[in-house]
């Protein structure tokens, strides 16, 4: 996983001018308990492919074809006549990079570039954990919570629906999908339980460390 990151992650997604549904980094089954294999099934075989069989059909014939998911998603954000495009690109984007940030082996403690850098912004690991989580917990409705770089700084940051800090020019480090679609078969409504429990288990500090540059 050390070897993937935000800046080459996303070619998976593409073959020739067409969109398609990237591997998962792991089995349907690695992430359980905490992420069952039923709530893959439907989050990653559902919901995410339902996203790139839309962005094919929405960029077919136009300008857009064959373009980098990120290349789509920075040219269709904030463009009315292109919600639609922008909606289904940013969320395969949001997903591929959603599935890369969890890690059968994830949890425990940063690399120690990492952990330094996080302890300047927040003064320790802990405290940087509960600031992303209070932004999973927080961000009302659907979305997204992130940890990112910003100005040189490690921060927390959180969007609603597709919104994705690429169009910001700010670099993400990691994400946890608080759609709940992303938990609610395993957890009903206990967001807390899922945010806090992936933060414990299964958050790759490793994708990380290797999206600091």
């Amino acid at each position: 996983m050390s070897t993937v990151n935000v800046d080459n992650f996303s070619k998976a997604a593409q073959a020739g001018s067409q969109y398609v549904l990237a591997p998962l980094p792991y089995a349907n089954n690695a992430l359980e308990p905490v992420i069952t294999a039923n709530t893959l099934s439907f989050h990653y075989g559902k919901h995410h492919k339902t996203y790139v069989d839309n962005l094919n059909n929405l960029v077919a014939n136009t300008a857009l074809a064959g373009q980098s998911l990120e290349d789509i998603v920075r040219a269709s954000a904030g463009q009315a006549d292109k919600a639609a495009i922008f909606n289904n690109a940013a969320q395969v984007w949001n997903h591929m990079f959603y599935w890369h940030s969890l890690s059968p082996n994830g949890g425990g403690e940063p690399p120690a570039a990492l952990k330094q850098k996080i302890e300047e912004a927040f003064g320790s690991v802990e405290a940087c954990k509960k600031e992303f989580a209070q932004a999973a917990l927080t961000q009302f409705g659907s979305g997204w919570a992130w940890l990112v770089v910003d100005g040189g700084k490690i921060a927390i940051a959180k969007t609603g629906n597709a919104e994705t800090p690429i169009t910001k020019n700010i670099r993400p480090l990691l994400t946890i999908d608080v759609w709940e679609h992303a938990y609610y078969l395993d957890y009903q409504n206990r967001r807390a339980d899922y945010v806090n429990t992936i933060l414990d288990k299964l958050i790759n500090w490793e994708f990380a460390a290797a999206n600091l540059g």
